[in-house]
């Protein structure tokens, strides 16, 4: 059982700053691709930021210069480094993995792994 936790949102003032951690656990063999997304109320999923398992990274244009996406592959851990912040990225920050899991002699892909989410509220 593969399993994604969130941590580090908060409260804070528009042009602080936050970083969000994002720990994965189980009987994971390696990660490739992980990535943030958030939602704001009675509004859909969005996509944040994406790292591949080589390091390379990919924004979207809303948050571009302003958030930094990073992992500890020692760790199985993934960050998000988010600077001036801005009222608009109020939202629930979740990160997805994609896996490879141990699984008995096997491996197995675990392809679309959620985590529950932080809560992140950009406010004066």
């Amino acid at each position: 059982q593969v399993q994604l936790v969130e941590s580090g949102g908060g409260l804070v003032q528009p042009g602080g700053s936050l970083r969000l951690s994002c720990a994965a656990s189980g009987s994971i063999f390696s990660i490739n691709e992980m990535g943030w997304y958030r939602q704001a109320p009675v509004k859909e999923r969005e996509w944040v930021a994406t790292i591949a398992s080589d390091g390379s990274t990919l924004y979207a244009d809303s948050v571009q210069g302003r958030f930094t996406i990073s992992r500890d592959n020692a760790k199985n851990t993934l960050y998000l480094q988010m600077n001036s912040l801005k009222t608009e990225d109020t939202a629930v920050y979740f990160c997805n993995a994609d896996l490879m899991v141990v699984a008995g002699t096997a491996l197995r892909r675990e392809a679309d792994v959620w985590g529950q989410g932080t809560q992140v509220t950009v406010s004066s």
